[in-house]
């Protein structure tokens, strides 16, 4: 990453013109950090936006700036921020999942007269994304978005693991069933896009990775395959390869259950193109290829992989709880799957955060989740009344939140012990995650910024137009002066069009940043607060 050094600001620079009274000559007085903020909010075409703006001094609380610091905002993916905080403060950051498998019934000579069991507690990579270093993978945009490039992990590692365990443990033919219990907490709806189905067993985030490759010359039926390699699904590939310097065009069409078609064309000489095709039941389809994974590795199953895991094929909970154990997948910490939702802005994984929550203290819905996680964030220094949330992905109309109760969480996590393992999960600005390109690469602040994104808009049926309902950024800036500040920055309610894109309302948050990153006065600047009329 590239530094950029930065002279003092505020100093006077002293130019050399001669000798005599004329020697020394001061410099203009530097445009005060008011008027450089007004410059930025009032660029045309944004400043009829609704803006909130509150930036303080970490160590001491002070004020740097503040807009409508008490008037509630859409937060859009800053919602991240609260729902990863309330876990990683209700868990813990060095929280594993540990995933087992039971058996019910005896095993004799090698075959297990009954049921296998994988107990889903949550896990939400189930060992898909772990690299060789033990920390999770992921690229800037992820799969769970389509066109993006798949991380270099196997995402049924979780269960082969777990398979070579129940080999291990003396079993090479299972003459039961195969069963996943999915009832650590209710299954409920992601609040953002991308899968939607959140449930306690997570294989590949809940989707078959479609992989598109052209074949080798314009008119060539393209190469689909599928990701993880599975019976689960069945698929018709109705892609083209076209003629190279064209874009890529790819559509999964449902065809029925567990079917689809996919469609389109790519390209001659393109590179992989990736579509994603949603499980409905993510236990079903978990039950599947486990059954094909523990008969890859040596482990003899009579039932077929193409049946539904149904609760009334499960034991009661409580005599699950009883079973013996064969095998356990225990996870990365905590801190790494935060990692993942902040850098990437994961909906899926977010939006299972409050069911974690309530799960660990014995609960089972959202709803309590929730609540359980708005008391978590009143002990994390944010005021009743200063939030609002009806997901943890930032997805849901009920999202709300001031910029001063924002900031005070960020000042509250920065004063933890384990508050550098929770800002090295942001994204880094001209670095890593959904900050990468928000400034050019020229841009004095980049790695100085580090900070959850939020993107939030919809369709105007009246004009066939959207409306950025939000454009956020919070985190944190360490200043050209060496101080730490928090800030938080919302952008609503404004009519997109060529000008207004998401990009370009992310460039100006990222110019933002720039402002108070060289704003390098000796001591805190006492701004007035304002509210728009």
């Amino acid at each position: 990453m590239k530094v950029h050094s930065a002279t003092r600001l505020g100093s006077i620079l002293v130019l050399a013109l001669g000798v005599g009274a004329h020697a020394q000559t001061p410099t203009a007085p530097r445009e005060s950090l008011e008027s450089r903020v007004e410059t930025v909010l009032g660029t045309p075409s944004f400043r009829d936006a609704h803006w909130g703006l509150l930036v303080v001094d970490v160590s001491s609380g002070a004020t740097i700036y503040a807009r409508n610091p008490d008037q509630m905002f859409g937060p859009a993916s800053v919602t991240k921020l609260f729902s990863t905080a309330a876990a990683w403060s209700d868990l813990g950051p060095d929280y594993r999942f540990k995933t087992p498998v039971v058996r019910k019934g005896d095993v004799v000579d090698g075959t297990l007269k009954g049921d296998l069991i994988l107990v889903a507690k949550g896990d939400l990579s189930m060992g898909g994304r772990t690299g060789s270093d033990g920390r999770l993978l992921f690229n800037g945009d992820d799969h769970i978005y389509s066109g993006a490039k798949l991380i270099d992990a196997d995402p049924l590692a979780g269960l082969i693991e777990l398979a070579d365990g129940v080999k291990a443990a003396g079993i090479t033919k299972v003459e039961g069933n195969v069963l996943v219990d999915d009832r650590y907490f209710a299954p409920a709806k992601s609040s953002g896009s991308g899968p939607e189905n959140v449930s306690p067993i997570v294989i590949n985030d809940n989707l078959i990775d479609v992989v598109v490759k052209a074949g080798a010359k314009p008119g060539d039926a393209a190469e689909v395959s599928i990701v993880p390699p599975t019976s689960y699904v069945t698929y018709e590939s109705r892609v083209v390869t076209e003629e190279s310097g064209t874009k890529p065009s790819i559509s999964i069409e449902v065809a029925g259950p567990r079917r689809f078609v996919v469609k389109g064309k790519v390209p001659a000489g393109h590179g992989p193109v990736v579509a994603i095709y949603e499980a409905d039941q993510p236990a079903s389809f978990a039950r599947a290829v486990f059954i094909e994974t523990l008969r890859r590795r040596g482990v003899e199953v009579s039932v077929s992989p193409l049946g539904s895991n149904e609760e009334k094929d499960l034991p009661s909970q409580a005599e699950v709880a009883g079973l013996p154990k064969v095998a356990e997948y225990t996870s990365p910490p905590l801190k790494e799957f935060v990692r993942v939702i902040l850098k990437v802005s994961h909906n899926l994984h977010a939006s299972t955060l409050p069911l974690l929550i309530a799960a660990h203290h014995g609960e089972r819905t959202a709803r309590e989740g929730l609540r359980r996680e708005g008391q978590i964030l009143q002990h994390l220094g944010v005021a009743p009344g200063s939030a609002s949330f009806g997901g943890g992905a930032g997805g849901e109309r009920a999202d709300m939140v001031t910029p001063r109760g924002t900031v005070a969480l960020l000042r509250t996590m920065a004063a933890r012990d384990d508050f550098p393992a929770y800002e090295d999960a942001l994204p880094i600005l001209g670095g890593t995650g959904t900050l990468a390109s928000a400034v050019p690469s020229d841009s004095p602040a980049i790695g100085h910024v580090k900070a959850k994104t939020g993107t939030y808009f919809v369709g105007n049926s009246l004009n066939g137009k959207s409306i950025l309902t939000s454009k956020a950024l919070a985190g944190y800036i360490d200043t050209a002066g060496g101080r730490k500040l928090a800030f938080a920055f919302f952008l609503n309610g404004l009519p997109m069009n060529e000008v207004v894109t998401p990009s370009a309302a992310g460039k100006l948050l990222g110019k933002l940043s720039e402002v108070f990153y060289l704003d390098d006065a000796p001591a805190p600047i006492s701004k007035p607060e304002t509210t728009d009329r």
